[in-house]
C-alpha cells in the first residue's frame, strides 16, 4: 500500500516551507530515513527523510513551491505499484502525518521526525507515550522519558537498549551560487527571503538611527584577562558576548525597546531573546536567537554565541532557533566596518549595530589619550521610540561597556 510523503512541521511556530530540491527522481528507489528532499524555512535548509523504503511513485509538489505543514508531497510504494490518483486534500498542520511516522500515529496528532525515528529505532508504541507538548503533542523529551522508564537494568550489556541518538533532519550544506561576469545569478531561497524581509521592514517601520561612541578599554582588559580561562572551558570569548550583555542591560533598564508594534498597542515582551546577525558569506546572513539572554552569564552568552555561530555556518540550525527574537545585534565591525545603519529585523523595535574597534586619539579630562573606541548605532522604529528614549537606551549600553568590571 502506498505511503504518503507529507510536509512536516519543523518547529513549534514553523507552519510552512519551500521545496528547494527533490533528492530522488520519480521511479527511483530509496531507503527508509534516507534524505528524500530539501525544504527551506526561514533561511534554514533541512533535509526531509523518507518515511519508508521503496520507490518514489509520484511527486505532487514541484521545486520552488511553498506549502503548509501537512501538505501531501508525494507517494512511496513498491515498484510497479500505482500511486493514488489525484492530489489528496491538505492535512491540518496539527494532525499531519510526518515522514517516518507509523500508521498508528494517525490519531496521535503531529509526530516530529525526531520522535518518529527514535520510536522506530527502539520499537516504541507511541500510543503508550503521554504527550506533554502543546495540545498533548508527543515531544522528544516525552519519548526519551518513556524509553528511560521502560528500559530494564537487568538486561546484559549486549542486549541493553542503547542510548537513543537524535537524528533530526540535518540541514543541508549548500554552496553559494557561482556565476561569471555577465551571467544571471539565480535567486536562492535565502537571498529571496532576505530581500523580502528587508523590503518589508523598510516599508513597515519609519527608520531612525542614533550613534554614540564607546571607550572599550575595560572590556578589552577584561577579555585579555579571561580569554585563557574561557578557552580551558572550551569557549572562545568574543567581543560579541560583551555587546549582547550590554544590550541586555539596556533592555532591562528601558523595556520599551524590547517591544513590537501592533494595531492594538505596543507589545512589551517578557523574554529577552537576542538575535545575532551571522554572515553566511555570499549566501547572505541568518539571525539565530539566544533565548532568555538576560538569564545567562558572560560565559553562558559566549557558549551560546559560539554554538549558534558555528552551527549557522555549517547549516545545522533548526528552524525554531531563528525564531522568537525580541531584539537584534549586528556586529558589522567584524568585517572592518566602522559605521552602519542596519535595517530593523521585523517585527522588533530596534537593532543595535557595533562597528570595528580601533585605537583612536581621544580627550579625557583635558588630556590626550589613545583608547580602543567603537561606534555603536541604534536603528529604531520611530512609531515606538522617540529620539530621547532611544538615546537613553544607547547611553545605558555605552555605560555598561565603559564601566565593565
Amino acid at each position: 500500500m502506498p505511503i504518503q510523503v507529507v510536509m512536516p512541521q519543523l518547529g513549534e511556530s514553523v507552519l510552512e516551507g519551500t521545496i528547494t530540491k527533490w533528492l530522488k527522481a520519480k521511479g527511483e528507489r530509496i531507503d527508509e530515513f534516507e534524505p528524500l528532499l530539501e525544504v527551506n524555512t526561514d533561511k534554514v535548509d533541512t533535509e526531509i527523510p523518507s518515511p519508508a523504503s521503496g520507490v518514489l511513485l509520484d511527486i505532487l509538489v514541484g521545486e520552488g513551491t511553498t506549502v503548509q505543514a501537512g501538505s501531501l508531497l508525494g507517494w512511496i510504494g513498491e515498484a510497479g505499484e500505482p500511486a493514488p490518483a489525484g492530489d489528496q486534500p491538505q492535512h491540518d498542520a496539527k494532525s499531519a502525518i510526518t515522514p517516518s511516522a507509523s500508521k498508528a500515529s494517525r490519531d496521535l496528532g503531529f509526530i516530529s521526525p525526531v520522535v518518529s525515528r527514535i520510536a522506530a529505532e527502539h520499537a516504541i508504541d507511541l500510543g503508550q507515550v503521554t504527550g506533554t507538548g502543546q495540545g498533548g503533542r508527543i515531544t522528544k523529551k516525552d519519548v526519551l522519558a518513556y524509553l528511560e522508564g521502560t528500559a530494564s537494568p537487568k538486561l546484559p550489556p549486549s542486549r541493553a537498549p542503547q542510548p537513543p541518538v537524535s537524528r533530526a533532519p540535518q540541514p543541508s550544506i549548500s554552496q553559494a551560487p557561482q556565476a561569471e561576469p555577465g551571467e544571471l545569478l539565480p535567486m536562492t531561497p535565502v537571498r529571496r527571503a532576505i530581500a523580502e524581509h528587508m523590503l518589508l521592514s523598510k516599508h513597515t517601520s519609519p527608520h531612525v538611527t542614533t550613534v554614540m561612541e564607546a571607550d572599550l578599554s575595560r572590556v578589552v582588559a577584561h577579555r585579555e584577562a579571561n580569554k585563557a580561562a574561557f578557552n580551558r572551558d572550551g569557549v572562545n570569548l568574543t567581543f560579541t558576548a560583551y555587546f549582547i550583555a550590554a544590550a541586555v542591560a539596556g533592555l532591562k533598564a528601558h523595556p520599551i525597546v524590547n517591544s513590537s508594534w501592533s494595531d492594538e498597542g505596543i507589545r512589551l515582551h517578557r523574554q529577552i531573546n537576542i538575535g545575532m546577525a551571522t554572515s553566511l558569506g555570499e549566501e547572505g546572513l541568518i539571525v539565530p536567537v539566544i533565548k532568555d539572554a538576560d538569564r545567562l552569564s558572560l560565559l553562558g552568552l559566549a557558549q551560546g554565541i559560539n554554538d549558534l555561530a558555528k552551527r549557522a555556518r555549517a547549516k545545522k540550525l533548526q528552524p525554531d532557533e531563528v525564531k522568537g527574537g525580541t531584539f537584534t545585534l549586528t556586529n558589522h565591525g567584524i568585517s572592518g566596518s566602522l559605521f552602519a545603519t542596519p535595517i530593523i529585523n521585523q517585527p522588533q523595535c530596534a537593532i543595535l549595530g557595533v562597528g570595528a574597534i580601533q585605537k583612536r586619539v581621544v580627550v579625557i579630562n583635558d588630556a590626550i589619550a589613545i583608547r580602543p573606541m567603537a561606534y555603536i548605532s541604534l536603528t529604531f522604529d520611530h512609531r515606538i521610540l522617540d529620539g530621547a528614549i532611544a538615546d537613553y537606551f544607547l547611553a545605558k549600553v555605552v555605560e555598561t561597556l565603559e564601566k565593565w568590571e
